[in-house]
């Protein structure tokens, strides 16, 4: 399927976009601490963390379709494919939080930063972005990086030390839906009918994980006034953050916005430090280290490309 975009002014719009995703990226991990707390602290099992998640960020953005964008917004012009995007988010964002509830913050999101390698893979083969050889093998670095921080989070939690590894392929699919789909709906009909999606999908599996006697499935009601508060939040920044995502991948290339993802290391380093007490090793910080030099690299790559090709247009 061909994505289209509307962007008059190109650069302008490329630049705004790699903003939006700035933006996302600081905010989304606040949404992964809130997930960890309620896990830990609040004996809420991930299964319904992660239908809360979804549950709330429909309560949270029905109101902006009534005030702001009309009724118009729920009825999607591809509502199947929202439905799927947000079925996939919901898979990921379940695997995600089944990882925060037994790893250190920083630790799954340091894994799960192989996200965008994969994003900009799947962009070349799919989407037709040029990646070039130095890309590639910024792409492979990245991924040993990520070996780096794996192998001493595998031995610590076992099997568990790969779910983000899991989620971030589903995330990927998830951004490269976003690209997909184009302009046919707005962001805020996309994040609204997808988190319908991610509801369904994950009503379906708490009743199915309940059923089997598996524990991260199990159901509950938010325990306090201000867990409730916590879970409003956490809808309210999953639906809105991902909004700015969604508009951001129509304003900028999949290559370009992919390694902005390494935003969330900041957010995620000082939350898990502040909340929870935890903070990568020595080991995992080269691992970092080796994953976000990776992904300046293909940035820097990306410019100089467009520079390029804007040079030879002129000439």
């Amino acid at each position: 399927m061909t994505a289209t975009t509307s962007t008059p002014d190109p650069q302008g719009s490329t630049m705004q976009g790699v903003a939006l995703m700035a933006v996302a990226m600081l905010l989304l991990p606040c949404m992964d601490a809130i997930a960890k707390y309620m896990a830990t602290f609040a004996g809420m099992s991930p299964g319904q963390v992660t239908f809360y998640r979804f549950f709330f960020q429909i309560v949270c953005t029905i109101p902006l379709i009534f005030t702001a964008a009309g009724s118009a917004t729920l009825r999607p012009k591809r509502p199947w494919m929202n439905l799927l995007r947000g079925a996939i988010h919901g898979a990921a964002s379940l695997l995600f939080f089944a990882a925060v509830k037994y790893m250190p913050l920083a630790d799954v999101f340091a894994i799960y930063f192989v996200e965008p390698f994969i994003l900009t893979a799947m962009s070349a083969a799919f989407l037709g972005d040029k990646v070039g050889w130095r890309r590639w093998l910024a792409i492979v670095v990245g991924f040993g990086g990520a070996l780096i921080v794996i192998q001493p989070s595998f031995i610590l939690f076992g099997w568990t030390a790969l779910l983000p590894v899991a989620c971030a392929f589903l995330y990927s699919v998830y951004l490269f839906m976003n690209r997909a789909i184009g302009d046919a709906d707005s962001p805020l009909t996309m994040q609204t009918i997808a988190g319908f999606g991610g509801t369904l999908f994950m009503g379906a599996a708490l009743f199915l994980g309940d059923s089997a006697g598996i524990a991260d499935f199990a159901p509950s009601l938010p325990p306090s006034l201000f867990t409730l508060v916590l879970l409003l939040v956490l809808g309210a920044l999953s639906g809105y953050a991902h909004m700015l995502v969604v508009r951001a991948f129509r304003m900028a290339p999949l290559s370009l916005l992919a390694p902005f993802q390494y935003f969330e290391i900041i957010s995620a380093t000082v939350l898990g430090y502040a909340i929870f007490g935890d903070f990568p090793t020595p080991s995992k910080w080269l691992g970092i280290a080796i994953i976000v030099a990776s992904g300046l690299f293909i940035i820097w790559r990306e410019q100089k490309s467009r520079r390029v090709k804007a040079d030879a247009a002129f000439e």
